[in-house]
């Protein structure tokens, strides 16, 4: 039996020798390689934090102490050393979370794993925790350097330094990395002081870095205290940072030496204020495919040889990324308007194409989608026109400036949503299924949802043509769906893609439901029950052609993989309404819940949007009388085998 199988909880931690420790660390990193690579997930960022985790949990007492992690995918080595070790089913239905979620454990305090929000949560926990009289009590946050370039780490920070007498320790995991290296004035700044040969030669040298260093140096951050305090500057002799924040700084420290972490975070521990703790870690450490990899260090892989870092099996089939980078590409050679922005996600949105074929003209602002919103807002009025590409869940942070820097601008900026609808596997702050329901009550936005690849193509050269609104092009996780023709178009641009036999059904698809869509309709036609089947392309504002057709069926039927509630069938209905159209509307989509971690196809079966389930449902409305789901017979043979 290895050390790692003894531990049961932190506390049996506190027996180990230095030995032991360093012993635990190695089966630890072989541990991660084996089972990430064998089910997939955040490899990178783990691999870079067990002697860090270690030490945390040897001086903190948790759950007494809270530990909360920004973000949540460097918690592998926690949930190792807080009774959680079977990691067979990661990040699938009935295993472990690839996030901290509290019904997994007392220890795991917060599960939203959206960037740059730790230092909030640890403002609030320790003002209650004092406010309590709960005094014995640390707060210890754990923030990716990445997450300092987030808006909400600096307000959490200038609160923080304006009340001095809270037990709080704010460890600074800094590996100059988020997904790709983090960028920004304070990233150049620590970079200089992990890079500096006085400290490299320290760091360098198996000698305790904590004894080392020595007092504080002279530091200084520009900027008026109690305000937003700005990025630091310079500094002078000594590598540790010393700020008018009023927070007392210790470091740099190395943070795969666990013993000078363990005397770092002591002295933090019996300071009884506000302090940050300055790790210096490697992203990958211990794996050299990982090391090696220069795009984002295995910050997220798929199933991997452990012995090579190479993917087992990968698709060939092209990718809505992929397809959406290269069409990118080609409008902005003919259009030297187009810009591109990301929040610290280049290669994760495909705009790393862009980058190389015009540097200049893409723009990284860090993990920081409010700013991106707004500085696009500014690029537009300047005669550019922004494509800002994010990840979906992503979009929701910054709904306030599309709103009123973009929206209320008449600005003519584009957001690429990517991994719309059900992601899987990364659970409920992932899933991208709000951005429909959130964002078309934007006065004047135009919403795009395309179903296969020429239509992306299709609908990206149109948004770029819109120059007085926000405009959106969503799109989900992975290969992109088979080619699916339109039998025709009609003049504002809606495809109908089938027509079976009587105007009974019209089949309203949103995106890549639109296959959804075609084989409820197929099995409809065997009930003996007519379906015409459109895919409005541009879903808001809601095309005239959509009403019309909808007056001359018996039944609407929308399926979006967004929230039913606000969603796109509801506006479908009220735009019905509106024209006095008395068709019924039955919406089709995901419950207004957050959705555990599962494959999408588990997901969207369990939420009814599978041809058999949605078919008997229609089939009962139309014939008046509510079929048993549990008698698909009785629908048809073909029902069955698709149901």
């Amino acid at each position: 039996m290895g050390l790692l199988e003894t531990i049961r909880g932190p506390r049996d931690l506190d027996a180990l020798s230095r030995e032991q420790l360093t012993q635990l660390a190695a089966e630890i990193r072989t541990f991660l390689v084996s089972e990430v690579s064998r089910t997939g997930g955040h490899l990178g960022p783990n691999l870079g934090v067990i002697e860090l985790t270690l030490a945390i949990h040897r001086v903190f007492s948790s759950p007494t102490d809270a530990i909360v992690f920004d973000t949540g995918h460097q918690s592998y080595v926690h949930k190792l050393l807080t009774g959680r070790q079977d990691f067979t089913a990661l990040r699938e239905r009935g295993g472990l979370a690839g996030y901290p979620q509290r019904s997994e454990s007392p220890h795991d305090i917060v599960e939203s794993s959206h960037a740059s929000s730790s230092l909030s949560w640890a403002d609030g926990i320790s003002r209650a925790f004092e406010m309590t009289g709960q005094n014995d009590r640390h707060v210890v946050a754990v923030v990716g350097d990445g997450a300092l370039t987030g808006g909400m780490t600096w307000e959490a920070l200038n609160n923080i330094s304006d009340d001095n007498t809270r037990k709080l320790i704010i460890v600074v995991n800094d590996n100059g990395r988020s997904y790709a290296p983090t960028i920004g004035g304070m990233a150049r700044f620590l970079n200089t002081v992990r890079t500096r040969r006085t400290y490299r030669d320290l760091y360098l040298s198996s000698q305790k870095a904590f004894d080392r260093l020595g007092p504080p140096g002279r530091a200084v951050y520009r900027g008026v205290r109690g305000g937003m305090h700005g990025f630091l500057a310079r500094f002078s002799n000594n590598e540790a940072l010393y700020s008018n924040l009023d927070i007392k700084y210790i470091g740099p420290i190395d943070g795969h030496d666990e013993q000078a972490m363990e005397e770092a975070l002591s002295q933090a521990k019996n300071y009884g204020a506000p302090v940050i703790v300055h790790a210096i870690t490697q992203k990958g450490k211990g794996y050299a495919p990982a090391v090696s990899d220069v795009a984002d260090q295995f910050h997220a892989v798929g199933k991997i040889d452990p012995e090579t870092g190479e993917p087992i099996s990968s698709s060939s089939a092209p990718t809505w990324t992929g397809i959406f980078s290269s069409t990118l590409v080609s409008l902005a050679e003919k259009n030297d308007r187009i810009v591109g922005i990301t929040a610290a996600m280049l290669r994760p949105t495909g705009l790393h194409k862009l980058a190389e074929r015009f540097p200049d003209r893409v723009h990284d602002v860090g993990i920081a989608e409010q700013h991106a919103a707004t500085s696009a807002a500014g690029l537009a009025f300047g005669g550019l026109h922004p494509i800002v590409a994010i990840y979906a869940t992503f979009i929701n942070r910054a709904f306030d400036q599309i709103l009123m820097d973009i929206a209320l601008h008449k600005a003519g900026v584009t957001f690429v949503l990517d991994r719309a609808g059900v992601t899987g596997p990364d659970g409920p702050s992932h899933h991208g299924i709000w951005d429909l329901s959130i964002l078309q009550v934007v006065p004047g936005i135009h919403l795009a949802a395309p179903r296969d690849a020429e239509r992306l193509a299709e609908e990206l050269s149109e948004a770029v043509g819109i120059d007085d609104a926000p405009s959106v092009i969503r799109f989900p996780k992975g290969s992109v769906s088979a080619s699916l023709p339109a039998l025709r178009r009609t003049d504002d641009g809606v495809d109908v893609l089938a027509e079976h036999g009587h105007n009974d059904v019209l089949i309203v698809t949103v995106g890549p439901m639109a296959q959804l869509g075609l084989d409820v309709a197929a099995l409809l036609d065997d009930a003996g029950i007519g379906a015409t089947v459109v895919d409005p392309r541009w879903v808001v504002p809601v095309a005239g052609s959509i009403v019309s057709l909808a007056d001359a069926h018996r039944l609407v039927i929308t399926i979006e993989d967004g929230i039913r509630v606000g969603g796109i069938g509801t506006r479908i209905r009220q735009e019905l309404r509106k024209a006095g159209v008395d068709t019924g509307v039955d919406e089709l989509g995901l419950p207004d819940e957050f959705l555990a971690h599962a494959t999408r196809e588990q997901i969207l079966e369990d939420a009814g949007l599978t041809a058999g389930a949605i078919a008997r449902d229609i089939i009962a409305q139309v014939s008046g009388e509510r079929i048993p789901v549990a008698k698909p017979a009785e629908v048809s043979a073909r029902a069955v085998q698709q149901g």
